[in-house]
């Protein structure tokens, strides 16, 4: 990228944010598992590094918040409409995707 200052940077890096968090709700048949075996982060690590941030900043936000700011409603509400249980295939793959991390 050319030289941008650094308030146009955070602002453009927000507006990727939003949009990939608009993404997601819209993909509600994408399963956090799937993000997790093919990108290596879901919905929750962008709500745990939401909530790590405020948190850096001094912004109260509790884990609930920052997991509602990203699913667009409450996380139990999210999980008992759109998430489904993991197949075998799914469960094999996260598992060796996490024996690779450590």
């Amino acid at each position: 990228m050319s030289a941008i200052d650094p308030r146009t940077q955070t602002e453009l890096e927000a507006a990727v944010f939003r949009r990939l968090v608009a993404h997601l709700r819209n993909r509600t048949d994408v399963q956090n598992i799937d993000l997790m075996n093919l990108a290596g982060f879901c919905r929750n690590c962008l709500s745990n590094w939401l909530k790590d941030a405020a948190d850096e900043t001094g912004v109260a936000l509790t884990k609930d918040e920052s997991r509602e700011a990203v699913y667009g409603m409450p996380y139990a509400e999210w999980k008992a409409r759109f998430q489904t249980e993991a197949t075998p295939q799914q469960q094999a793959g996260f598992a060796a995707s996490q024996a690779k991390e450590h």
